[in-house]
């Protein structure tokens, strides 16, 4: 299974809560931190909700 790595690049400041919620849920709390999942729907689906905060990397 391929591996997602997901850095926050942007603040999770000044965004709706709902976003802050799925950066939490991420696991991402401060610029520059990253964290790695396996692919799947649900990891992708978060990803997207703020794909303007983060970078993300798949190897």
């Amino acid at each position: 299974m391929a591996t997602i790595t997901v850095t926050l690049v942007r603040s999770r400041f000044g965004n709706t809560p709902k976003q802050r919620a799925t950066l939490a849920a991420l696991g991402l709390k401060k610029i520059r931190q990253a964290r790695s999942f396996d692919k799947s729907d649900t990891v992708v689906g978060m990803i997207a909700k703020v794909q303007h905060l983060v970078e993300v990397t798949e190897s």
